[in-house]
């Protein structure tokens, strides 16, 4: 596997990234409701019912006693004209919000990248430490193998055998460890990236390791460049700005609310009825006039009507009305909510800002402290460098001169140990030196 893709897997599988994903598309829909809360809301209602006994006809507002169903269907609207700003902070603050989770979730990949890429590192160094204790034994073991052949031929004593051997049993176990500690490294690689340990796992190591080249920017200079890209820093200057909105919206319970509604609607009863004309018949009125000394009754013309129900459909189109109208409310008191509402956005606010100038205070500690460790893992390295190649010249003498006889094996184990010794030791320093490099790159933004 690549770095590429070691990081890839890590980041489309790690938990903690998924979590802070969540809750950036919590702050999205949060930020899609407050806009939608400045546009106009729209209900329609519906209710129907069964009267039985004395009751209240809907249509005429008269008592009656009989069985009576009867409907209403409704539709309202109202939108909020003024309510002093609430609206438009709760917007502006819930943009800060999600752009602040949103660094959350890019604060989080970071973590996660530079993780990998020092577990990635130290599968490498450990490979380059196996493989610099498996030369180590193999310089040995042929001189084990000369020096047999040489006791065998009464060349040499039994106990310089002896000494070598020991020296190989020592290198075996070096072996031993740096094996298990390239295991445990790979283990703790594919547990990041959250897949099944595999003890074959091979890196790509072509990309992977920098050269060890001078890092010349100051800490002063990390911390400026931090400043702008480090996601946690934008973080929390936007939860700053999102705070601030804050106070804006709880300022907004001093001012009145006015809102436009309006209303469409009609009823139905079962008792309607349409009237249809029909006859004109002539009935008395009960009243007379005297003509010539006789009572005459006085008749009126009465206009007859035929009747049926009237349908659902007809009674809604004919019972149609409409309202619409402005509300205002004012606050008076409130029992001095909305002034503590302001005072607790307020100490949010400034709580908010302690807890990003400690953000930034504890950032450019770690920034101090990593070159601190950068410059010292460099001159590290270059001090074993010089001493890998003047160890190399003493052991390639001191190897002549033990196959030649003119030194014991005492004095060639020393020098071989030296010379194995600082070879891990650089081979640990250049590893080290990429790691203090790579945290370094990482409070930049990189």
């Amino acid at each position: 596997m690549t770095l590429k893709q070691c990081i890839d897997s890590a980041l489309k599988n790690n938990i903690q990234v998924k979590q802070a994903g969540l809750q950036a598309d919590a702050g999205a829909v949060n930020l899609k409701q407050a806009k939608a809360n400045m546009l106009p809301d729209l209900n329609g209602g519906f209710g129907y019912g069964l009267n039985q006994g004395r009751n209240v006809d809907p249509l005429t507002n008269n008592y009656i006693n009989q069985k009576l169903s009867s409907s209403n269907v409704s539709l309202s609207s109202g939108i909020t004209l003024f309510n002093g700003m609430r609206l438009q902070n709760l917007v502006k603050q819930n943009s800060f919000t999600y752009n602040a989770y949103q660094m959350d979730l890019q604060q989080q990949k970071d973590n996660l990248t530079l993780n990998v890429i020092l577990a990635y590192l130290q599968v490498l160094n450990n490979e380059d430490v196996l493989v610099t204790s498996k030369a180590q034994a193999e310089v040995t073991t042929k001189q084990v193998e000369r020096m047999g052949i040489l006791v065998r031929e009464g060349a040499s004593a039994n106990y310089l055998l002896a000494e070598l051997k020991g020296q190989l049993a020592n290198e075996e176990i070096a072996i031993i460890n740096a094996s298990t500690a390239l295991q445990q490294s790979k283990l703790n690689l594919c547990q990041l990236m959250n897949i099944d340990y595999n003890s074959a796992l091979q890196l790509e190591k072509a990309d992977a390791v920098q050269d060890a080249t001078a890092y010349n920017e100051t800490p002063a200079e990390i911390y400026q460049s931090s400043l702008q890209n480090f996601a946690l820093i934008k973080s929390g200057d936007l939860k700053v700005k999102a705070a601030e909105k804050g106070i804006s919206v709880s300022r907004a319970g001093y001012f009145p609310t006015i809102r436009l509604n309006a209303n469409l609607g009609s009823s139905y009863s079962s008792l309607a009825e349409t009237l249809t004309p029909t006859t004109v018949t002539e009935v008395q009125t009960g009243s007379y006039v005297v003509i010539a000394g006789n009572q005459n009754q006085v008749l009126k013309q009465q206009q007859n009507y035929s009747s049926f129900k009237t349908g659902y459909i007809k009674q809604l189109n004919n019972n149609l009305g409409n309202f619409i109208g402005i509300n205002m409310q004012v606050p008076i008191f409130n029992g001095f909510q909305t002034k503590n509402n302001v005072k607790l956005a307020t100490l949010n606010f400034k709580n908010t800002q302690l807890e990003s100038d400690n953000t930034k205070l504890l950032l450019k500690q770690s920034i101090e402290q990593a070159h601190l460790n950068m410059t010292a893992a460099y001159e590290k390295y270059k001090v074993l460098t010089e001493q890998v190649l003047n160890f190399e010249e003493s052991f390639r003498a001191a190897e002549i001169r033990f196959n030649n006889g003119v030194i014991n094996s005492t004095e060639y184990l020393i020098s071989k140990n030296n010379l194995d010794r600082t070879r891990i030791s650089l081979t640990q320093a250049k590893y080290e030196y990429n790691f203090r490099t790579r945290v370094l790159d990482y409070y930049k933004g990189k």
